[in-house]
């Protein structure tokens, strides 16, 4: 197994727009990288909906006649990488259901960290679920809601649940947007030609044309029943803020524009503050592709050593292959990464990633490049040690798996036969990702293991 975090979920709504499925086809395709499991698109008609969904990517479960099928203005997309519940079609989004407040799909990003207590009381209760997803239950609490319309039930559904949450609604007429108090994930709202848009990453505005205009609030409701207007709902008090600081190292992409800073910039800080606090004698920089890209490049030009690509990543590895019968050496990272023989030959290389998870891959990584011909292999990490476990939307291991969690600096030294073994201080994580000021409106319980939302006791 590739010894990497695994992507959340994308989502991606358009209202009122002639081509609907079709732009929200390109926004899921912009947000692949947050989700590789299943893919689905809902439109409306104004009078009934039209539903494609299939697992895989999103290039392979779309073309022209499964398009040309989603007919009407108002359209919802979801990429998924399943955080809570199995990887099967009947957990593919958006969840579609008719109920006493008529046709609703809905779309999630993140994760309930109560779903599963809320879902043992009202299947005690007589309700009965179709998958094991916890978006499931916003949907059945909403049914069960006896408030007089949709936003109101909403609401009331969204008070009995906690945890990180990107929600977006559409019915026949309407597309309703919204966001858990705390933004633990960026969540995006613009205009494409005066239609509204809504995503997980400002990213898929860019490949649609489409106008960046702020965050969807924490807290925040926002209802679009007509085109080029919309109205703004504060549904839960202010509390302090807790986005995911982690969206910044690893999960979004570097052009996206992320809780007020573009990643690239927060990625190239987290490299040069890197150097500065992690300095080794070396004769090259050698990210390891893609996530380690723009940190090894701030690591470089503050260091003043070279980057060289001398590991080559095969971008056309699908979610599964078939591996030999006979064992090779390091098949399952060499599948991904190859080194360049003659360029690390003789050489002193570092060796910049944006994280140790399990310890597994980056010893089989620096194995490999020392076997290639270099003659030392230095480890910089980008973020300080992983020792805890992410219960607001990220695929994570147990806290026993995370080799940082039971060993110290040195000690996951050893085990990755390193030379040399540096991570970015606590401090310097914040000040690259924004929080100069330490004002605390990341959540870093990766780091830290404070959680600020309460998870079940046997959850960790």
């Amino acid at each position: 197994m590739f010894d990497q975090w695994h992507e959340e979920c994308g989502v991606f709504g358009i209202y009122r727009h002639a081509e609907a499925a079709r732009i929200a086809y390109l926004g899921l395709y912009a947000l692949q990288h947050r989700g590789q499991e299943s893919a689905g698109i809902v439109s409306s008609d104004e009078h009934k909906f039209f539903v494609e969904r299939g697992m895989g990517h999103v290039a392979d479960i779309f073309d022209e006649a499964t398009l040309d099928r989603l007919k009407g203005g108002i359209a919802l997309g979801h990429t998924r990488y399943s955080t809570a519940g199995d990887s099967t079609l009947k957990n593919a989004q958006p969840v579609v259901v008719t109920c006493s407040k008529g046709d609703i799909a809905l779309c999630h990003n993140g994760n309930l960290v109560n779903a599963q207590k809320v879902r043992d009381q009202l299947e005690q209760e007589g309700s009965i679920f179709q998958g094991t997803s916890d978006t499931e239950v916003v949907l059945h609490l909403i049914a069960r809601s006896r408030k007089p319309s949709l936003e109101e039930a909403i609401e009331e559904a969204l008070s009995q649940l906690t945890g990180a949450y990107c929600l977006v609604f559409i019915t026949r007429e309407k597309m309703i947007a919204v966001r858990d108090p705390k933004g633990f994930r960026p969540f995006a709202f613009g205009f494409l030609d005066g239609s509204p848009v809504v995503a997980s990453e400002t990213c898929a505005f860019d490949l649609i044309g489409a106008k960046f205009e702020r965050e969807v609030e924490p807290g925040e409701m926002l209802i679009f029943k007509e085109k080029g207007r919309f109205e703004a709902r504060r549904i839960f008090p202010a509390v302090q803020h807790s986005h995911c600081v982690f969206e910044h190292v690893y999960f979004s992409r570097p052009d996206s524009y992320v809780f007020g800073q573009e990643v690239y910039k927060s990625r190239y800080l987290l490299g040069r503050y890197l150097a500065q606090e992690q300095p080794v004698v070396a004769d090259m920089v050698i990210p390891i592709p893609d996530s380690g890209v723009v940190a090894a490049l701030g690591f470089a030009r503050e260091s003043g050593i070279p980057l060289e690509f001398g590991l080559i990543r095969n971008h056309y590895v699908g979610r599964t292959f078939i591996e030999p019968k006979q064992a090779i050496r390091h098949f399952g990272v060499r599948v991904k990464l190859n080194p360049c023989s003659e360029l690390l030959q003789g050489q002193r290389v570092v060796l910049v990633d944006d994280s140790i998870v399990r310890g597994t891959t980056s010893r089989k990584l620096v194995k490999m490049v020392r076997a290639a011909g270099a003659k030392e292999v230095h480890m910089r990490i980008s973020c300080p040690p992983t020792i805890s476990p992410c219960f607001y939307g990220v695929d994570t291991p147990t806290k026993r798996e995370l080799i940082a969690s039971s060993h110290t600096v040195e000690e996951i030294c050893t085990y990755i036969e390193a030379d040399s073994l540096g991570y970015l201080s606590y401090d310097g994580l914040l000040r690259a990702c924004g929080d100069v000021d330490r004002k605390g409106y990341f959540c870093t319980a990766c780091y830290t293991g404070r959680y600020p939302v309460e998870f079940p006791d046997d959850a960790i």
